[in-house]
């Protein structure tokens, strides 16, 4: 309650002299009374519900949480986290995304190939987070911006898939951390990633754009960039 003191004058009764023009004049009450404890207790709320996440690294017994969280959409336009593991090419992609996609990822899941992990609220899964050792992603070896002769025994952190409901409230920033934790336990040295930048005008671009996590998460976890070929496509690196 006391966090919320600084909002107390925009929350307090008008003063009768403001309501010379209002139609009726109908007594008003300190609306702070009632909006008071709302707000504390969605505040409240929000603390309760961050503080039960927990993450899951991916096993074939997890496929329906997967399922469930990337919904009818696949995540995003039919990818079910395939994006980086297929070749480059627009063709290719049309015909693979989809059904072909989920059927792939489902496989790797469900046979133990696939490496991730997911949030949980409780029982509801409300992100994924997408890493692996970096050979297995075929399309990030082909992109030249992130081409190097130094890959061996690297992992990549490439990918985030947040519940909509879940944005912008520090869960990719858990699964991160996260993942860092779960990637030291196959004993890896070196963990890379392909974060977004903002634009060069320091504007945030919109969620779909940002699939690789945000560069500023990345810098805050202890990752440094260590390539950077354009402005949009930095290569970060973090020594564990």
């Amino acid at each position: 309650m006391n966090l919320l003191l600084p909002l107390h004058p925009l929350l307090r009764r008008v003063p009768e002299s403001s309501r010379a023009g209002c139609v009726a004049r109908v007594p008003l009450i300190h609306y702070h009374i009632l909006i008071y404890p709302l707000v504390c207790l969605i505040t409240t709320s929000y603390i309760i519900s961050m503080s039960t996440i927990k993450c899951k690294e991916i096993t074939p017994e997890l496929w329906g949480a997967f399922e469930k969280l990337f919904g009818d959409n696949g995540a995003c336009g039919g990818c079910w986290c395939q994006h980086w593991r297929v070749p480059s090419g627009k063709e290719f992609w049309e015909d693979f995304k989809g059904a072909k996609a989920k059927m792939t990822t489902k496989k790797l899941i469900t046979s133990g190939e696939m490496t991730g992990l997911l949030a949980f609220d409780g029982d509801k899964p409300v992100g994924w987070c997408s890493y692996g050792p970096r050979d297995v992603y075929t399309r990030i070896n082909q992109m030249k911006p992130y081409a190097r002769d130094d890959t061996a025994g690297v992992w990549s952190i490439n990918c985030f898939f947040i519940d909509k409901h879940y944005r912008h409230q520090g869960v990719a920033t858990q699964m991160l951390a996260a993942a860092v934790k779960f990637i030291r336990k196959h004993k890896v040295k070196i963990i890379e990633g392909y974060p977004t930048p903002l634009t060069k005008a320091g504007d945030k671009l919109p969620a779909a754009f940002v699939y690789a996590g945000p560069l500023k998460m990345f810098e805050d976890a202890g990752f440094e960039i260590i390539q950077r070929h354009s402005h949009t496509r930095p290569l970060v690196r973090k020594i564990v």
